[in-house]
């Protein structure tokens, strides 16, 4: 017989088929045989050279209750073909876990519920058995609210929405809460598909928040605002409302998309803002409680359900820049007068400085034009003085009225805040409420006397034209001393041409002669006004009328050209 002869590529194709028949079915879920039973473990042959242990604990309820016996086949998870011992290593944990993550990746992508028990507590949540996979149950996602006790959830089957999946890393997140929102979603629409705007239910006062008050109408909450709650200011709910309370609302609104419903109690009871205008009418008064202070003014409670505001202008005559808080406080009583009413924005407006009498009425009538009155100076500005007066009001002496002789600016300098100074009443304008007062016509027989009194002091009279030189530029006008006499006039910047752009005080400068006209002039009290503007338009009409006329069709250019021609050949 003849020796076969093995060569080097024989034994290569040996050694290759025997790995190919006996490769390791490491990673790989099995059907073995169970050949044995010892105390709590099953000896399991899968085919390879060893037996393989695995615990019957891992087998579940099959392996607490005696099912597993000898011959039983089963799937298991061959974790490693030989250990160190020389025996298989088995897991019947893996394999249902394997066998899990099959099905749980088809319900994921299928976004269908799945079958799962709390079983333990972790940190941040806790795990869950979805039928021998693992997953992790964030603390949000246990319920729509937090919950304080998880004892009655743990260890009772129940369903589970899968949030996220990562075999790689054998991550699977799950919520319990996408399940209640979807059902409650369900049953909300349900509920709100038999509520209808207008309609009056019966709710559970469920929670109160600084804006409003949750009432639980039977499976579904409506918010109830603080501006709905009553006619009257409500400044918090629970002023009103507590909770466990039952209490009959209305309907107002109902968003059919985010299910959100609007209540309403004042809606239920009459509106006091019917036939307003009639029960408050302007100019009456009334009495009512100060509800709330706020920078522009003060709400006043006229009777409940009806507020009116005394805006912070309305409510004193002399103190303008004083917060409304400094003036009334909350829960005052006062008395007021009705402004104005709008029934359509339901707002009345009201006076608290009209219940009292108007300062500047009182003055005028106690010190009239010409009277002599004393007060402290009060403040000193670029202008004049400011002098406090009776009535808590204040009067202004003019630059221009300080003194006969000195300037403006030089005769300021001989006052001070605190000196107690005499003047003279020169105007008092009610509705601008300004007081004029003039310090150097209390002297005004000496000026008339030095200036040679003819008839009108010296020939000034209204309508007069004169001729002064300018003493004083600021940037209201110009002060000038009229010739001829000690009097003093200041022409403000208005009146100091016809033109807009030569309405300049810097086109003049000291010693500068101007011509102006006598607009006003008190005898009496010596006051006098003079404008440069009122002296152009009277040359400009007087040359109308003589050298032209609006018939004519001649232009104001071919008048003042005529003007001039006369004037030349003259």
């Amino acid at each position: 017989m003849a020796q076969q002869t093995v060569t080097k590529e024989d034994f290569e194709s040996l050694l290759m088929d025997s790995f190919v028949d006996n490769e390791p079915l490491e990673g790989a879920v099995v059907k073995g045989t169970v050949v044995a039973i010892e105390k709590d473990l099953a000896i399991i042959d899968v085919g390879l050279k060893t037996e393989g242990r695995i615990p019957l604990k891992e087998f579940g309820a099959a392996g607490r209750d005696g099912l597993i016996k000898v011959g039983s086949i089963v799937e298991v998870y061959v974790d490693r073909v030989e250990n160190a011992a020389g025996e298989a290593v088995l897991s019947r944990e893996k394999a249902r876990r394997e066998e899990s993550w099959v099905k749980l990746e088809v319900m994921y992508n299928n976004n269908e519920r799945v079958e799962g028990t709390i079983f333990n507590q972790v940190k941040g949540g806790f795990t869950v058995d979805l039928e021998g996979a693992v997953a992790f149950l964030p603390r949000s996602q246990v319920d729509i609210r937090p919950i304080r006790d998880i004892a009655p959830l743990m260890n009772v089957p129940q369903p589970f929405q899968i949030l996220k999946m990562d075999k790689r890393r054998g991550n699977i997140v799950v919520s319990r809460r996408a399940i209640l929102e979807e059902s409650r979603a369900e049953q909300r629409s349900e509920i709100v598909q038999q509520l209808e705007e207008g309609q009056v239910v019966d709710g559970v006062v469920k929670n109160i928040t600084d804006y409003g008050a949750f009432v639980d109408l039977g499976g579904i909450d409506g918010l109830l605002h603080v501006t709905d709650i009553a006619w009257r200011r409500v400044n918090h709910p629970s002023e009103v409302l507590t909770i466990g309370e039952t209490i009959k609302v209305q309907i107002v609104r109902i968003n059919h998309e985010s299910h959100r419903i609007s209540l309403g109690m004042k809606q239920l009871q009459s509106d006091p803002w019917e036939g307003i205008e009639a029960k408050y009418p302007i100019e009456a008064k009334f009495t009512g409680r100060v509800t709330n202070i706020t920078d522009y003014g003060a709400f006043v409670e006229l009777e409940p359900g009806i507020e009116g505001l005394i805006h912070v202008s309305e409510m004193s005559w002399t103190k303008k820049n004083v917060h409304p808080g400094k003036i009334v406080s909350t829960s005052q009583e006062v008395e007021v007068v009705v402004l104005e009413v709008d029934p359509d924005k339901r707002r009345i407006s009201l006076g608290l400085k009209q219940t009292l009498a108007n300062p500047w009425e009182s003055f005028a009538e106690k010190f009239p034009v010409g009277a002599v009155i004393e007060g402290e100076v009060k403040n000193k500005t670029e202008f004049g003085l400011f002098i406090g007066l009776d009535g808590d009001v204040d009067g202004m002496v003019h630059l221009s009225d300080l003194d006969w002789q000195k300037s403006g600016e030089v005769a300021l300098e001989d006052y001070n805040r605190g000196d107690m100074v005499s003047a003279k009443v020169l105007d008092v304008d009610v509705e601008k409420e300004r007081i004029s007062l003039g310090i150097k016509q209390l002297s005004a027989g000496e000026a008339s006397a030095s200036s040679g009194d003819t008839g009108e002091a010296g020939g000034i009279r209204k309508g007069a034209i004169v001729t002064g030189t300018v003493t004083e530029v600021n940037e209201g006008g110009i002060e000038v001393r009229i010739a001829d006499t000690d009097m003093t006039a200041f022409i403000r910047r208005a009146d100091l041409s016809r033109d807009r752009n030569d309405q300049r005080p810097e086109r003049f400068s000291k010693g500068e002669k101007v011509d102006a006209r006598v607009t006003q002039y008190d005898r009496k009290t010596s006051r006098i006004q003079l404008s440069i503007k009122a002296l152009e338009i009277a040359e400009e009409k007087e040359a109308v009328a003589n050298y032209g006329s609006s018939a004519s069709g001649a232009s104001l250019g071919d008048i003042l050209g005529a003007a001039l021609k006369d004037r030349e050949k003259e």
